[in-house]
């Protein structure tokens, strides 16, 4: 399953700028995070850990956005 990003780059405009852009919108998707996660090797314990991890702090700032309203 490959995706195609596209960003249009007119003449005059500013390449870094284009860059950036790219940069974001792949950040955004998750791509880097999903090569990384297919490239290495990781056992399933650390799958466990990080996966509880992200659900502390998930439910942390979740209980953090509740007490301020």
């Amino acid at each position: 399953m490959s995706k195609v990003y596209n960003i249009e780059v007119h003449v005059g405009e500013n390449l870094e700028r284009s860059l950036k852009q790219l940069k974001k919108k792949i950040e955004r998707e998750g791509v880097v995070r999903d090569m990384k996660r297919c490239v290495y090797h990781e056992p399933e314990t650390q799958k466990r850990r990080k996966r509880m991890m992200r659900a502390i702090k998930n439910n942390f700032i979740k209980s953090l956005e509740g007490q301020l309203k």
